[in-house]
Parts: C-alpha cells; sequence; structure tokens
C-alpha cells in the first residue's frame, strides 16, 4: 500500500478512527529535506501493514498544520488511538523513522 494523502475530509476517518497507529508526514513541495524523506515514508507504507502512513501538505492542509502545531518541516507524528504518541522534526533515516512509530 502507498502512503494515503490525507486532508480534512479524510482526516477523522483515516488517522483518528484508525484501529492501527498512524504515520503523518507533515511536508511541502518545495521542502529539499521533506523530498529526502518522501521516498523513506513510502517505502514504509509498502513494507509494513502493521500500521498506517498517511502524507499531509502544509501548503494544502495549512488548519492541519496549525491543529498539529507545525512550525517546522519535514515533521512526522505518530497517532495511535486518536493521541500524538510521538513526534519528530526533521530528515531521518529510514531506521529511525520506522522506530518512531515501533516504539508505540
Amino acid at each position: 500500500m502507498s502512503a494515503l494523502h490525507i486532508n480534512k475530509a479524510n482526516f477523522n476517518e483515516q488517522v483518528l478512527q484508525s484501529d492501527k497507529p498512524v504515520l503523518l508526514d507533515f511536508w511541502a513541495s518545495w521542502c529539499g529535506p521533506c523530498r529526502m524523506v518522501a521516498p523513506l515514508v513510502e517505502e514504509l507504507a509498502a513494507e509494513h501493514n502493521e500500521f498506517k502512513v498517511g502524507k499531509i501538505n502544509v501548503d494544502e492542509e495549512p488548519e492541519l498544520a496549525a491543529r498539529f502545531q507545525i512550525m517546522s518541516i519535514p515533521t512526522l507524528v505518530v497517532i495511535k488511538n486518536g493521541q500524538v504518541v510521538q513526534r519528530a522534526t526533521g530528515a531521518r533515516p529510514k531506521s529511525q523513522i520506522l522506530a518512531l512509530v515501533q516504539g508505540v
């Protein structure tokens, strides 16, 4: 499965009501570090079905970015049972991204 495009319309269903942990990647097309993280996030989405992976474009979804107080991108947020349980800002290797989700 590939990463889900998360927006205001599907946020509650795909993220808050998910029965699996959700890794959210807050990104923008103009962000260099975001472009470095994007393929890693997509790989994790394809390789792991024990959690969901979603991408939120901060330029297209400013309300969601504000809701999570996103000040820098990329920011990775892990949500479990509707609550933020992990958060990391900045580009990082795939192993560290996976550890964020597996640590919950």
